[in-house]
């Protein structure tokens, strides 16, 4: 099993503390040579700001490629490619396109008058700009807002022919899950990179929240384990956390996937413990460089 190509996800700081823990996380995952690194746009395009920030920050400072999320909430065309714009204007060449969860207190996603109607427009908009390499989400389990399986498949085709290069998944807890979604994606015409994310699970309870809002199943074994090593103690809990996330790893290695995505919601020492346990060391003289 060869070392996996690996990239990283991380959130825009809301409060300094929170900006403290980002930048410890990029400086202690920047040795680990990802790919790249994305950062993450709130809901209803609410850290716009702290998302530019933190990209362009990273993109100084770390010496790592980074990838923008990018959506199409409350926003006209013109304001989002301009968004786009400013991003190539720092050097960012690498887009993260989605259509982006509705505003709080709103129901379902509805477009801006003015603004893309959905992903794939937003997708062939910096597409038709030439410079930017643009990746997508992807769903192994339907979407909450899907009508299946089958049809997320054709929603990602189109985006891929739209001129996205690379798919992210949301996260799961069975390999299984991801080999019959990437099984159906190539039965569909899809040859871009399918990479599938995951979540090292930091508190059980967080991560079936999570689970709940983004359509993951969650597998009547990993409930009964995880509820015991809860009552057990944070001990119990995070040695289970990363046994688990390593297992799901290696399955989707030697089922023969080459990239993985860590969702690492800024808090790097489970990722490194289960990178570590892949065989993804630091390469020195890798990290901050300014």
């Amino acid at each position: 099993m060869s070392r996996p190509q690996i990239s990283f996800e991380f959130f825009p700081p809301k409060t300094l503390d929170a900006s403290f823990r980002l930048w410890e996380t990029a400086r202690a995952l920047a040795p680990l040579a990802p790919d790249f690194v994305s950062v993450t746009y709130g809901a209803g395009g609410t850290t716009r700001k702290l998302t530019h920030e933190a990209v362009t920050t990273i993109h100084r400072h770390y010496g790592i490629p980074v990838a923008a999320h990018l959506t199409c909430v409350e926003a006209t065309r013109a304001e989002t490619m301009e968004i786009v714009q400013s991003y190539a204007d720092a050097g960012i060449r690498e887009i993260v396109a989605l259509r982006g969860d509705a505003p709080k207190g709103q129901d379902r996603f509805t477009p801006h008058p003015e603004g893309f109607a959905n992903t794939v427009e937003l997708i062939e908009a910096i597409a038709a700009r030439g410079d930017m390499t643009i990746r997508v989400g992807a769903y192994p389990e339907p979407h909450p807002d899907s009508s299946g399986t089958d049809a997320d498949v054709a929603w990602l085709k189109r985006k891929i022919d739209a001129g996205a290069t690379s798919a992210i998944t949301q996260f799961f807890f069975d390999a299984d899950t991801f080999f019959r979604f990437r099984d159906k994606c190539a039965a569909a015409g899809i040859d871009a990179p399918i990479i599938p994310g995951i979540l090292p699970i930091q508190g059980w309870a967080g991560a079936k929240r999570f689970a709940a809002t983004c359509g993951t199943s969650v597998p009547a074994w990993a409930e009964e384990a995880f509820s015991k090593a809860a009552a057990e103690g944070p001990v119990a809990e995070r040695a289970l956390s990363e046994r688990t996330c390593v297992t799901l790893c290696r399955d989707l290695l030697e089922g023969g996937v080459e990239r993985l995505h860590f969702y690492t919601l800024n808090r790097p020492d489970l990722t490194l413990a289960v990178c570590g346990a892949l065989g993804v060391e630091p390469v020195r003289g890798l990290g901050a460089v300014a």
